[in-house]
């Protein structure tokens, strides 16, 4: 059981983490862009470029600044290991399609028309750079700190409900939804405890959501990206199959699939003698 001291270390950490990071995206924003806007002038495109790179990289160096200054280490979860992110960027993207397939073939998708590739990279950037902030606030910062507290099983239920609980406020939201991306958060935290690396975790959620996108059904609720997929589609069919609303994260066919690769990365961190131990530590 986790005392009153080291849980007032745990909440000081995270309230440290999270000022860090906060805090550089927040000068980023508010004085740097501004700044670069001033100066050089540059287009609309270009001016939301620098504005998804800078809050990017800005939130990276506040976390890398908070773990070299306070904890006094090297940021290893952040380096860089090409293999395992394209490994993750495909097995992302497949796994989420693993549903919108099924849905496909079952008739309760389908694609009326093909918009083009205009929309995608703006919002495939978007993705990315969400996609990442939320890993290293979640996976970098909240489990790693809990599990510090209260061990590595009890730290991903903990934050993988707190990860679905930001979402409380998304359109299609209930407790379905809840349920669902409680076990979508602790799948992800399974791949960075089985990569301990940010990038390998933070490209498979951005190449699960951009294949969301991709299908021109909602991602998360948010319906408005819809008129910018490059397929615009329909899909029909009870909630409990095609996700309704929120959209296929909350889809049956995405919960079997997503309990599966559990399973399969639970039996390879076990198998894995130095991964198990650092989780066990």
């Amino acid at each position: 059981m986790i005392t009153g001291r080291a849980a007032g270390q745990a909440l000081l950490k995270l309230a440290l983490a999270l000022a860090a990071v906060v805090g550089c995206m927040t000068l980023y924003r508010s004085v740097l862009l501004p700044a670069q806007v001033a100066l050089f002038q540059p287009a609309e495109a270009t001016t939301g470029v620098l504005r998804r790179a800078g809050i990017l990289l800005s939130a990276l160096l506040g976390y890398w600044a908070y773990v070299r200054f306070h904890e006094k280490r090297a940021a290893s979860e952040l380096r860089f290991a090409p293999a395992g992110i394209a490994l993750g960027a495909v097995t992302g993207a497949l796994l989420i399609s693993v549903t919108t397939l099924s849905l496909f073939a079952l008739g309760n998708y389908e694609v009326v028309s093909v918009r083009g590739m205009q929309g995608v990279p703006a919002i495939a950037g978007a993705i990315l750079v969400a996609a990442m902030i939320e890993e290293i606030v979640f996976r970098g910062i909240v489990f790693r700190t809990l599990e510090g507290a209260v061990g590595t099983v009890a730290a991903v239920l903990l934050q993988s409900l707190i990860f679905a609980a930001m979402h409380w406020f998304n359109a299609g939201a209930g407790l379905a939804m809840v349920l669902a991306l409680t076990l979508i958060g602790a799948f992800w935290t399974c791949i960075y405890i089985a990569s301990r690396n940010l990038w390998v975790v933070g490209v498979h959620h951005a190449a699960w959501n951009l294949a969301i996108f991709a299908t021109g059904i909602p991602l998360s609720g948010m319906e408005d990206w819809r008129a910018r997929a490059p397929l615009q589609s329909i899909y029909r069919g009870p909630e409990w199959l095609t996700g309704g609303e929120f959209g296929p994260e909350t889809s049956i066919i995405t919960a079997i699939v997503v309990t599966a690769s559990i399973a399969l990365l639970v039996r390879w961190i076990r198998n894995r003698p130095a991964v198990a131990a650092r989780a066990a530590r």
